[in-house]
């Protein structure tokens, strides 16, 4: 491939090691952080811009990194005939509104677990005191970035849910405006994701297996990531049964990234959690290890809308962050 304009747009910081492989493949690169306190991140390794609107035009792609919220500038670039790799207003409501996404779910024709939606603690309390059983806490809205936040009960009478609904009304108050109480099932929790051009999924498909908790043994924190395993396979049942559905609706959006369904798996079937529709971090570095051509034209020949399948390494990936304190927290 020709040498490409690559413009990398994180507002997190979570797509310098794609950039850093892109520009060491002699392409030209401009990297712009939108992450207040954090803008010297890879001071010295990438070119750095500090405003990315000044170089739309000089770009001939657009990436967006691990981060929902910016569909409605990717799709504004769209329009303005720009190859974008990023998501769409729609596809930031499936992850951002829990309820609009798996109401998008049941509309495809796939099965969804019970859930309620409150914006009031008391409410919540109440419900489970009525109808008593092991439920999640899941947060809605940007508030879900913090992974602390979402708890998993195991009591069957649902008293770990009310004592930590009650705590959550006493420190966090109106933070956390909008939350979900889902009926916890037991299973193999997995995530089925595909790279999608624009207009259909393009193969081979992607199995993740990701691990939240900060320490070895699920011992710690949620986080959003310590680390992922997956490997590579062609369209299998898991994938047309969920995420294979959506591909048409995703085509009139126009959609062009990667798109992942986080799933609960048992022996009475299939049950989806949760989208992530964009980038995952780490996870698009380590599929980025077992891609068989140059990221830098995968990501070019991606947003161009090309049909194609690429070639992969067998067997599974292993990604895992390297982290140092406070982290996940941060001080103040």
């Amino acid at each position: 491939m020709e040498k490409k304009k690559f413009l990398f747009i994180s507002a997190d910081n979570l797509i310098n090691d794609i950039a850093w492989q892109v520009f060491k493949q002699g392409h030209s690169v401009k990297y712009c952080s939108e992450k207040k306190g954090e803008q010297d991140c890879s001071e010295g390794i990438l070119p750095k811009v500090k405003n990315w609107r000044q170089y739309i035009n000089w770009a001939d792609v657009i990436i967006y990194d691990d981060f929902f919220g910016s569909g409605r500038k990717a799709e504004k670039l769209r329009k303005q005939g720009k190859k974008v790799i990023g998501g769409t207003s729609y596809s930031d409501r499936l992850e951002e509104d829990r309820a609009f996404g798996q109401e998008e779910l049941k509309k495809a024709g796939i099965a969804i677990l019970p859930y309620r939606e409150f914006t009031d603690y008391q409410q919540a309390i109440n419900y489970v005191k009525k109808y008593p059983a092991a439920y999640v806490i899941k947060p809605c809205d940007e508030v879900q970035n913090d992974k602390n936040l979402l708890f998993v009960g195991i009591d069957k009478k649902g008293h770990d849910i009310i004592q930590m609904l009650s705590n959550y009304r006493n420190s966090l108050g109106k933070k956390m405006k909008r939350f979900q109480l889902q009926r916890k099932v037991e299973g193999v929790e997995i995530a089925v994701g595909a790279f999608f051009n624009g207009y259909k999924f393009i193969y081979p498909i992607n199995i993740n297996f990701e691990h939240k908790r900060l320490f070895s043994g699920e011992v710690g924190p949620a986080t959003g990531e310590m680390g992922t395993s997956m490997f590579w396979s062609k369209p299998n049942k898991l994938f047309r049964q969920t995420l294979k559905k959506m591909e048409s609706k995703l085509s009139q959006e126009g959609y062009t990234g990667y798109i992942d369904l986080n799933c609960i798996v048992n022996d009475q079937g299939v049950f989806p959690l949760e989208f992530t529709s964009r980038f995952g971090y780490p996870c698009i570095s380590i599929q980025a290890e077992g891609i068989k051509m140059p990221i830098s034209d995968f990501l070019y020949r991606l947003a161009n809308g090309e049909d194609f399948q690429f070639r992969v390494k067998k067997g599974f990936q292993v990604g895992a962050r390297i982290v140092v304190p406070p982290w996940p927290y941060r001080q103040k």
